[in-house]
């Protein structure tokens, strides 16, 4: 398996790059010493690819593999390679639940409308794939809008498509694929898996590595994530020559994909109730009012409704109090531990090692030195060399070493 996922990533950087786009990088009127470093370095992986391919295109052909289809641009490019690869793709679209409140603006779930599936069945189509519609519309309800609201209602920050990818959306496809009797998943996360460890995407700027970092360890062996290695313009460039340019006018998704920005409080309203309760200051004087302490998080300045800027320091859950300050200094945070932690690894560190952290999906990394705790080292000590902002109880921390991804787990509270 190991050799398999090997030629997976070499051999889809190859075909990604063999249109218009890697000619263009290679092939240049005037070439630097970094050009010609990189023109060469482009040049190798090729040969090294086609070397691969000669010996393993038998192991792949017609070796059947599920694909989740969102039916936008980065899961059909990612049906597309593994077509190209002599794969036997059999495309499976999601279908998952959306809040039915009358205020919300979104009548369906973002990640699978009609339109997505109208998309995703003509690339099936396109491509001579079938296609499939699987409805998880109530596992979705409890596993994902379940969580969201729970966590929420005990005063933590939940982490809604992290959970989602662990408990639903990869899952799920494993489980089509199954009772189908076929081994193999993939879909169109820009992360890569190479020897059985997840590691994060060259584009890091689409980087999905945080995203995927709660996913059991077995799952690492079958799941393929052909996109790795690729950039996003890279991935619009295969989309354009192969005749899907039909996406350039797709927009993408938003981070939340059952509720909208502004139906978000009704929603929590219907599901939680209405907790009124004081907002105060650190000294504990009473400075404004809140409907309910599951409307914020730590760190948040907006939507307080104070005449001056405040930020969320903490809950007093017992009073029902939002606790602010005026001082930023206040809500940053270094140290903090971590409960139920996922490793990712062979093996979980026994002793106090130095890592890069991360506790949001688009924060950058910071270096941290970690201290590992109880039975199997599931719970962790994070100091962090630096403050950092959003420290907040159910807030993931992923772990990485280099552009390894050691695995992720919910904060349980700051130190």
């Amino acid at each position: 398996m190991k050799k398999l996922q090997t030629t997976f990533s070499a051999h889809f950087l190859l075909e990604a790059k063999r249109g218009p786009f890697f000619r263009r990088m290679c092939i240049l009127p005037r070439q630097n010493a970094s050009d010609i470093e990189r023109s060469s370095m482009l040049k190798k992986w090729a040969v090294e690819g086609d070397a691969q391919h000669r010996t393993s295109t038998t192991k792949m052909q017609k070796r059947k593999i599920v694909v989740g289809l969102s039916g936008g641009v980065d899961s059909s490019v990612a049906l597309l390679l593994l077509k190209q690869q002599g794969f036997e793709p059999i495309g499976v679209s999601l279908k998952m639940a959306v809040w039915k409140g009358k205020c919300n603006a979104l009548k369906e779930n973002v990640c699978c409308t009609d339109e997505s599936f109208a998309n995703a069945a003509r690339v099936c189509e396109k491509l001579g794939v079938p296609h499939h519609i699987y409805n998880v519309e109530r596992e979705f309800e409890k596993e994902v809008m379940g969580y969201f609201v729970r966590e929420l209602g005990k005063g933590r920050t939940p982490n809604p498509c992290l959970v989602c990818n662990r408990d639903l959306k990869v899952k799920k496809l494993f489980g089509w694929a199954k009772r189908h009797g076929i081994k193999h998943v993939a879909t169109g996360h820009y992360a890569s898996i190479d020897n059985g460890k997840l590691s994060r995407a060259t584009d890091m700027k689409k980087d999905q590595a945080y995203g995927m970092c709660l996913i059991p360890r077995s799952w690492l062996a079958r799941l393929i994530l052909p996109l790795g290695k690729l950039s996003k313009q890279e991935v619009y460039e295969i989309a354009i020559r192969e005749g899907l340019g039909f996406y350039a006018g797709v927009s993408q998704s938003q981070d939340l994909c059952f509720v909208s920005e502004h139906a978000m409080k009704p929603f929590l309203f219907e599901r939680l109730g209405k907790r009124e309760g004081d907002i105060v200051d650190e000294q504990g004087k009473r400075v404004g009012a809140h409907y309910g302490l599951f409307l914020y998080t730590i760190g948040q300045r907006k939507g307080l409704g104070l005449p001056a800027q405040h930020f969320v320091k903490g809950f007093d859950v017992k009073r029902n109090a939002l606790i602010v300050t005026r001082d930023r200094s206040r809500v940053l945070g270094k140290k903090f531990d971590v409960e139920n932690f996922n490793w990712l690894c062979r093996r979980a560190p026994k002793k106090r090692f130095r890592a890069m952290v991360q506790i949001r999906t688009h924060q950058p990394e910071v270096a941290a030195t970690i201290t590992p705790k109880g039975r199997g080292g599931r719970t962790l000590v994070v100091e962090c060399a630096v403050p950092i902002e959003g420290v907040a109880p159910g807030q993931v921390c992923a772990i990485y070493k280099g552009k390894v991804c050691l695995g992720g787990g919910p904060i349980r509270k700051a130190l």
